[in-house]
């Protein structure tokens, strides 16, 4: 293996993953449950694409998203997963520099998207509940086909400065990246230039995207409870707030996360740096297994297809 810590690389071909520093002796343990979560989240995205598929009465606004979730979560999941495990594995560490800045982008590309369907979710469920009777005139196929090349183009576009800036710079000091894979901020700080412009970029990209989306579904959500409260019924109000609040529990649980990893990069000098990559990896596995859990398992409709696919299969 060639020296890693050469100093004069302006433009290298390669960059070398150490994974989790301070966690080496541990890879292979700490692969088993990331494992099982990728497992579970390919599992379960795959099953609720095919019931959805197979199923018309699902054919609705609300799978769609669903199935545009379950899309994003798999893309977004497997862009780290085997990469990840070829380095716990196999100690394979190295990655091409430009695979590494196609794996950074889709990386924040496909998280923008996920942030974003959360947000047209969070809208259906607001028609569906405050004006259910127009919800089949506004949220027709085209109107919700139009929100998903939305959702796609804003994600796509936004992130699309980051490889391009990270790109441009040269790499004179180590292509070593402390990391299981190559992180927009983790990457450019190893470049040997002033890197405030990717700096101010992506924490304002963050910033902005975050506190819309929040903003959004904040104004769905107190709309929703709103309607809840002046339900006639108990039955009716607990039902409507268990399935809307698994929704806000499932964004929360993507959220948070993503922002801690975002703001320790630029704020958390103190923080271990093993603790960090556990939680940016923990934002881009633990959504994609929960996902389909909580809309597969906890939606009725899909709950049934499935209970009816297995009975079939046993008849």
């Amino acid at each position: 293996m060639s020296d890693f810590n050469a100093t004069d690389f302006p433009n290298p071909s390669t960059f070398i993953l150490l994974g989790i520093p301070g966690l080496e002796t541990v890879h292979i343990w700490i692969s088993i449950p990331f494992c099982t979560m990728y497992a579970i989240a390919i599992l379960g995205n795959f099953t609720i694409l095919f019931i959805v598929k197979m199923e018309p009465s699902l054919h609705e606004p609300m799978y769609y998203f669903l199935c545009m979730l379950a899309i994003t979560d798999l893309v977004m999941s497997t862009s780290i997963l085997p990469k990840m495990l070829s380095i716990f594995w196999f100690n394979s560490r190295e990655i091409e520099f430009n695979a590494c800045l196609i794996q950074l982008y889709f990386i924040h590309c496909f998280s923008v998207m996920e942030s974003g369907i959360f947000v047209a979710m969070a809208f259906d469920r607001y028609v569906a509940i405050c004006d259910p009777l127009r919800h089949s005139t506004i949220l027709t196929n085209p109107v919700v086909a139009m929100i998903g090349l939305a959702v796609v183009l804003h994600g796509c576009i936004i992130v699309l400065p980051t490889p391009f800036l990270a790109r441009r710079w040269p790499y004179c000091r180590t292509n070593i990246i402390p990391h299981t894979y190559c992180d927009g901020m983790a990457v450019v700080k190893l470049a040997c230039a002033d890197i405030r412009i990717n700096s101010y970029y992506s924490l304002s990209v963050t910033i902005l995207v975050s506190c819309l989306d929040v903003f959004f579904i904040t104004l769905s959500y107190t709309q929703i409870l709103r309607a809840i409260f002046s339900l006639p019924t108990k039955d009716a109000r607990l039902k409507t707030f268990r399935t809307c609040g698994s929704h806000l529990c499932v964004f929360l649980a993507f959220q948070i996360p993503a922002l801690f990893s975002i703001f320790m990069h630029r704020f958390g000098q103190n923080v271990p740096l093993h603790f960090h990559v556990l939680m940016a990896n923990m934002y881009l596995l633990v959504p994609p297994m929960l996902n389909p859990i909580i809309y597969g398992v906890g939606t009725r409709r899909i709950r049934d297809r499935l209970l009816q696919l297995f009975t079939c299969k046993g008849t």
